[in-house]
């Protein structure tokens, strides 16, 4: 990763965040009457921000340890192949979104959220206590960190009100 510019490093993360943007901004566009825009979003979001992105973290952390830890700015460790499969979980929940309940993709943010803002706590304290500013730590993928569960959050908190007001899609319950 030496020779990919520091620019590119620190912003590559922020791409997860755009093209689900984008899509869903697309995607509201062309929508059906009486589909909610919020529903469109979470789902682009779950399955483009939260699925796409930790399954591109996973195999980066499988398939170039060395590269992510010197991205990240750590020696590399076996702890590595750890976080690889946290977010592949991720992954799995972001993909399930693509067709849950706005209270599965409410659930599904709560876990992002736990794992990746405790994340993000770290990597500010590496930040301010020891200086570390490599690609990986600040930037776009602290960014990611703090976004990515919050707006899932807030959508998916915005659409569980609405089921709850009888204007959205029924909830099945679980069998």
């Amino acid at each position: 990763m030496d020779n990919v510019p520091y620019a590119v490093q620190t912003t590559f993360p922020l791409l997860f965040m755009l093209v689900p943007a984008l899509g869903a901004l697309l995607s509201c566009r062309h929508r059906s009457p009486g589909r909610p825009a919020a529903e469109i979003w979470q789902r682009w979001w779950a399955v483009g921000a939260l699925g796409v992105g930790s399954l591109w973290i996973t195999l980066s952390f499988l398939a170039a340890p060395k590269g992510m830890a010197d991205a990240i700015g750590f020696a590399r460790s076996p702890f590595q192949f750890e976080i690889a499969f946290a977010n592949l979980g991720l992954a799995v929940l972001g993909f399930r979104g693509a067709s849950a309940s706005p209270r599965e993709r409410l659930t599904s943010g709560l876990a992002a959220a736990a794992f990746l803002w405790g994340a993000a706590i770290g990597h500010v304290y590496q930040w301010f206590a020891n200086g570390d500013h490599a690609a990986g730590n600040t930037g776009g993928i602290l960014a990611n960190d703090v976004l990515v569960p919050a707006v899932m959050i807030a959508l998916a908190v915005r659409d569980v009100r609405r089921a709850g007001s009888g204007r959205s899609h029924a909830v099945r319950p679980a069998a």
